[in-house]
């Protein structure tokens, strides 16, 4: 035995030195995802770290969610629901309600024709057996008073294609109650291309075999507090190959009207045929037309100007002739990173053309199940690129339109698409659009808007494809001083920072925080967080 074990210590020695050989690639690794940080950012100690998960959204106390401010032009049908969340049953008052509007104090719903122009602020209580809510809704009376916020709601296109039908829509709209997201403040429920079926010998429209009835359709809607959209094309033909509304824009307009539609989508396809010169007045011709047919009818719509960014539309959309209220800035997203991050992140020189009553829009939202047809499947996003859509998003002040199959809503998506917080950063009443703050050469940039309260909404993003540290500095968001931080998708309150505020963001990531107002703050200790993972592939 003696003989033996020299041999053995030496075995023992050879394997030790092969496994701290084995074992080095993982510790450079860990080496570089600590170190190589932006040579600007905290160091990776004082960070916090990346999301666990996405706080729950469904607290029994009421609470008042949606914009603050709402308008409407004085003799046309005003329909809003207010959006409330909280253990059922609610009960809703509200006071000093403008003339010519009623209330129903079971459904939340404000409706009835404004009476004169003016401003009002209506008082608005919600309560339920555990807790009372309060807030101040402000409706504007007057012309050219529509979407003083971001328009929110569904739109058919990305989950159903041209296979949408009066079941599909009516499915969605009870799905957007089901689901708890109208409470949230999402209202619009829009037709897209699909609908359309032949013209008659005198030019009117009709719908296909699969809308018996647009007007019912649009009357159901609106029965429980929604509003009803549209689509069409200033071409001969939509993108679908149906019948577009070219030479026939007065006729379709009062036909709207009279279903009831509150949003039209106006999107160019096949006019590319007809303006083969690019010209400004060319590309603005058929949008004039369609406004002033639109101002012919005694309905108010919202006008959306879908155009993919052709002669840099954000500079003309809200000239009196056109008068769109959002305006579509790049061709159609999809659900993939690099069609989400090309989009969302070329906004930053738009931000000034944004604001109240028009707003750049980067198409709509590719979370949860999509499928531009009759096969539908999950978003090829993942969770930390979902998280980063949605961010990006509010953070742009950019319409909310989902996409999605709303019948087949998870968890994880209902929680993305319903956080209060997030909802009220885009549906801030400045209505200032987010302009990037800093970026680094590894993908790490910092976005801010700011909001009426005073506050800032600030968003971490991580492009790259490792686990980086970011920070945003006080300096290049233009504010100083110990400042209180939260962190909007946990909704909670993260402490008080001086200078900076620094976090570890997974790939593809974000973090999105309200920096508070400039006051004095006592400093709070911040309890330490293990580092954890970001959320499981698995909840694609």
């Amino acid at each position: 035995m003696l003989k033996i074990l020299p041999g053995m210590w030496w075995t023992a020695v050879i394997i030790l030195l092969l496994f701290n050989v084995a074992a080095m690639p993982w510790i450079r690794m860990q080496r570089v995802s600590a170190d190589d940080a932006p040579p600007r950012a905290a160091p990776p100690e004082t960070a916090e770290p990346s999301y666990p998960d996405l706080a729950a959204n469904d607290e029994p106390l009421p609470r008042v969610n949606g914009p603050r401010v709402v308008g409407a032009t004085p003799g046309r049908e005003f329909i809003y629901r207010i959006p409330a969340t909280g253990a059922p049953p609610l009960t809703y008052t509200v006071t000093d309600l403008p003339a010519g509007l009623t209330f129903d104090a079971t459904t939340g719903i404000i409706r009835g024709k404004l009476e004169k122009a003016g401003t009002t602020s209506v008082a608005v209580t919600v309560r339920n057996r555990q807790g009372t809510a309060r807030a101040t809704l402000r409706i504007v009376a007057g012309n050219n008073k529509l979407a003083l916020t971001p328009p929110m709601g569904w739109n058919s296109w990305n989950v159903w294609g041209t296979k949408v039908s009066d079941e599909k829509i009516r499915a969605a709209a009870e799905a957007l109650e089901r689901t708890g997201l109208a409470a949230c403040g999402y209202r619009y429920v829009c037709v897209d291309d699909g609908w359309q079926g032949r013209r008659t010998p005198d030019g009117a429209m009709q719908p296909n075999e699969r809308f018996p009835d647009m007007k019912a359709l649009g009357d159901a809607l609106h029965a429980k507090g929604f509003l009803f959209g549209m689509y069409t094309s200033p071409g001969p033909f939509t993108c679908g190959r149906y019948v577009g509304s070219w030479r026939h824009e007065e006729a379709d307009a009062q036909l709207y009207a009279r279903w009831g539609v509150d949003y039209l989508k106006h999107d160019w396809c096949s006019y590319e045929g007809i303006a083969r010169q690019k010209t400004p007045e060319a590309l603005q011709q058929p949008y004039a037309v369609m406004r002033a047919a639109l101002d012919k009818t005694d309905r108010d719509m919202i006008y959306a100007i879908c155009q993919y960014g052709l002669g840099e539309v954000w500079t003309w959309a809200r000239t009196p002739t056109v008068g769109g209220n959002l305006w579509r800035t790049t061709g159609d997203i999809e659900d993939t990173w690099e069609s989400v991050s090309s989009i969302g992140f070329r906004h930053s020189p738009l931000a000034g053309f944004a604001g109240p009553g028009g707003w750049n829009d980067p198409d709509m939202l590719v979370v949860g199940v999509v499928g531009w047809g009759e096969q539908t499947r999950r978003t090829r996003l993942t969770p930390d690129e979902q998280i980063t859509h949605m961010t990006l998003w509010a953070l742009l002040a950019a319409p909310l339109m989902l996409g999605c199959d709303l019948t087949q809503l998870d968890e994880f998506t209902r929680r993305l698409l319903t956080n209060p917080e997030v909802i009220a950063i885009d549906q801030d009443e400045l209505g200032r659009a987010a302009t990037r703050r800093d970026a680094a050469n590894d993908g790490t940039e910092v976005w801010a808007r700011p909001l009426a309260d005073g506050c800032l909404a600030v968003g971490l993003f991580n492009r790259g494809d490792a686990m980086q540290t970011v920070t945003a500095y006080w300096k290049d968001l233009g504010i100083r001083g110990r400042r209180t931080v939260r962190d909007v998708w946990q909704r909670r309150d993260v402490g008080s920072f001086d200078e900076r505020f620094a976090a570890l963001i997974p790939p593809h990531g974000a973090r999105l925080i309200v920096v508070g107002a400039s006051r004095p703050v006592r400093p709070q200790p911040v309890k330490p967080a293990k580092v954890v993972s970001p959320p499981s592939p698995g909840l694609r």
